[in-house]
């Protein structure tokens, strides 16, 4: 198991949530995740311009195991996706927390970010699972 970043916010559903400087939020999957996965085949994200809840199904992660579903952890409008997955989405294994992020949020309600957990709260509650 990699370290965590710390700088990152983590949900339960094991997404993670990285604030931008220009106040917009880069969502991707924790490295616990993508190893639960296996090795993926497929990312299937929403459109730019989807408006998005907090706790919602905004995207599908495919492996050769299984396909699983991503939930957002925020409230807020998709204003990128990230096109290198189109192709190669593999880089969720080899990177996921800087190359294999999904997709980025201009949220709606910022103090939602502050409901998610921080690297060393992930941790326990992942040792819970």
């Amino acid at each position: 198991m990699s370290d965590l970043p710390v700088e990152l916010k983590y949900a339960s559903s094991h997404e993670w949530a990285r604030l931008e400087s220009d106040g917009t939020v880069v969502i991707g999957i924790t490295d616990h995740a993508q190893a639960a996965l296996g090795d993926v085949v497929y990312v299937e994200l929403p459109e730019e311009g989807a408006g998005i809840d907090a706790g919602s199904e905004i995207a599908v992660v495919e492996s050769v195991k299984a396909a699983s579903d991503i939930y957002s952890p925020v409230t807020g409008e998709v204003v990128e996706i990230n096109p290198a997955l189109e192709d190669q989405p593999e880089t969720i294994n080899q990177s996921p927390y800087v190359d294999g992020w999904l997709f980025r949020v201009r949220l709606s309600n910022p103090d939602e970010l502050d409901d998610m957990m921080n690297a060393d709260e992930y941790l326990l509650a992942k040792e819970d699972d």
